[in-house]
């Protein structure tokens, strides 16, 4: 294995050398709270819990109607600009700034109460809730945010919650993005329950219309599927205390389901996003005695298995490098690949415990397979013509790997099942197929150029002859 301090390489383990680690001794280099973090565009989403995609503060808004009130120094707020774009983030957004003598006496805190307020007034209609988000800052001061929260909230008359944009905490038990997904359900009362309702909880963005999971539970009788990316208004939302359960669909909604559970009495069943299609069956099976149906899958998996036939006979000596910022677990994506006869060259992602159960089995089918942790500065080092791959799953894989066949699959409308499965591998037939056009027009167009100066060339010639 390189030594991370040797000039000029990157820092990789392979999978057999990752296993023999195990959980609970993961290499520090591969610990993002024990070393110097390499903010490169690859990563640029992870180094905030605000930066890209659903972070804290684009999450927070997910409660129609509700507005934000951010309070940081401007390092913190810049990149706030950027939720200008999508969905008109960016004008349901205010800013407390933060000075030098807030920060180190603390000052702001007596601020926020009247700030609140002003923005407030100055909505043209009222919102439904309050967000007030706060960075690493108060953090380090250790504000007592639910206090503040409170007297922000019997000062206006309005609900009130806080979002902690705490990149130092995300390493902990109660990481950002997991208690945000509480945060944005908190507003919710008891409700009378409808025994033909379910809710999934884990995402910000709905899933994929044509999910299955959708037609399947359907097809049991669920009339009513809350999910809060579709909400369309408040009152839409307050539906969602009258489920009769709840789906998680992400770790990260754990905690959300918890709340649930214990402020509304709905009960949770778990269900992981998987690219194996036989394990997607198993879990509808073990869905199906829990809830005592019949989930018949059958004509999703034949389309999902279909899609991957077909990439595999087309492309099947294709060497793959798999990121970590897609919309999968990456080395259960990468195990997936590689139980279909793919070749998998590389994989750039931080494990965490949970995920050795892919890592052992990844160990005995390819042993050398190398993992790269993007975070870390050697990658500075990283040359794609030294790991060359013909397809890149993941932006960040596709970031290093500008020459490869792309498939960033991170858009917003979430793959879930065999839906996921079967849209993967016809996006990745996509774009070899596309990726073998441009270079056919290249090379044509190079001929073209070469054939066009000779004929100049000739022409010279014969001019003075």
């Amino acid at each position: 294995m390189p030594d991370i301090r040797q000039q000029g390489v990157p820092y990789y383990l392979t999978m057999e050398e990752l296993a023999a680690c195990g959980p609970g001794a993961i290499p520090s280099e591969l610990q993002t709270d024990t070393h110097l973090i390499y903010n490169s565009p690859a990563a640029l989403d992870f180094n905030s819990p605000g930066a890209q995609g659903f972070g804290v503060k684009r999450a927070g808004l997910s409660v129609p109607g509700s507005i934000m009130l951010l309070i940081a120094p401007g390092c913190c707020g810049r990149n706030t600009k950027a939720l200008q774009a999508p969905g008109g983030y960016g004008e349901r957004f205010a800013y407390l700034m933060l000075t030098e003598n807030d920060i180190v006496t603390g000052k702001h805190l007596r601020k926020i109460p009247a700030a609140a307020e002003a923005f407030v007034k100055s909505r043209p209609e009222k919102p439904t809730a309050l967000m007030i988000c706060i960075t690493c800052v108060d953090a380090l001061l250790g504000t007592d945010m639910e206090r503040v929260c409170r007297q922000v909230e019997a000062r206006l008359a309005l609900p009130v919650r806080p979002c902690y944009m705490y990149a130092l905490t995300r390493e902990s038990r109660l990481p950002p993005m997991t208690a945000i997904r509480q945060t944005v359900y908190s507003l919710l009362r008891p409700r009378k329950k409808r025994s033909n309702q379910v809710n999934l909880l884990g995402y910000f963005s709905p899933l994929a219309k044509d999910s299955e999971l959708y037609a399947l539970l359907a097809a049991i009788g669920v009339r009513h599927i809350g999910e809060l990316a579709r909400c369309r208004d408040f009152a839409d939302y307050e539906e969602l205390a009258a489920a009769n359960f709840n789906l998680i669909l992400d770790p990260e909604a754990r905690q959300a389901a918890s709340w649930f559970q214990k402020e509304l009495q709905i009960p949770a069943i778990e269900l992981k996003r998987l690219y194996e299609t036989d394990k997607i069956t198993r879990q509808y099976e073990g869905l199906s005695h829990v809830l005592g149906v019949s989930l018949r899958d059958q004509p999703y998996r034949e389309e999902a298995e279909a899609a991957r036939t077909d990439f595999c006979a087309r492309y099947g000596e294709t060497s793959i490098a798999v990121g970590s910022r897609l919309n999968a677990n990456p080395f259960e994506l990468t195990l997936a690949l590689v139980r279909a006869g793919l070749s998998v060259q590389e994989v750039f992602a931080v494990p965490t415990p949970a995920d050795f159960f892919y890592i052992r089995r990844l160990a005995e089918l390819l042993p050398k397979l190398r993992l790269y942790t993007n975070l870390s500065p050697s990658m500075l080092h990283y040359e794609e013509t030294a790991h060359p791959v013909q397809l890149a799953l993941g932006v960040d894989a596709c970031y290093y790997h500008p020459q490869a066949a792309q498939v960033p699959w991170n858009e917003e409308q979430q793959p879930f099942g065999h839906q996921g499965v079967r849209d993967l591998f016809r996006a990745m037939s996509r774009a070899m197929a596309e990726r073998k056009q441009e270079r056919e027009h290249t090379a044509a167009a190079g001929a073209a150029d070469t054939a066009k100066g000779e004929r100049e060339d000739n022409e010279e010639k014969e001019g003075k002859v």
